[in-house]
């Protein structure tokens, strides 16, 4: 299987799917590239994300939960299929709690960094004290 790799900014970070959810890296892969902006979270504590909007992911059905935690561990990217909150992808480099305006939210982790981990703090630092920063997800097969 490929390796998702990650570009903020000027750090570089590669993941490697998760096959505890299929569906999701399926509609995830479908997606790719994307290239967006990453900004802080507002309610979820160490973390960054990409607002996606209404974008439905899965197609018109949606995606289902799948692999899915509030909890995520630094590294561990998640998305949000959207529903009660817009459709976000989460990207934690600490402590992180997934919450939004409406509450605690759950996504479907979907890959999790395995180089570049002692960049994380940094992507924290760097969308912290200097604002949104660019963001690609490209697959490498």
């Amino acid at each position: 299987m490929s390796t998702l790799e990650i570009e903020v900014g000027e750090l570089h970070f590669s993941a490697r799917w998760e096959p505890a959810a299929p569906q999701t890296v399926e509609a995830i892969r479908r997606m790719l590239p994307i290239t967006s902006k990453l900004i802080h979270c507002r309610w979820s504590g160490e973390s960054t994300w990409v607002p996606m909007g209404e974008t439905k992911v899965g197609g018109s059905a949606g995606l289902a939960y799948e692999n899915h935690t509030s909890h995520p561990a630094p590294g561990q990217m998640l998305i949000h299929p959207g529903g009660i909150s817009e459709t976000e992808i989460l990207f934690p480099y600490g402590s992180t709690l997934f919450s939004s305006k409406v509450g605690q939210l759950a996504g479907n982790h979907f890959a999790t960094i395995y180089e570049g981990n002692e960049q994380l703090a940094d992507v924290g630092e760097l969308v912290l004290w200097k604002g949104a920063q660019e963001i690609s997800f490209t697959a490498i097969e």
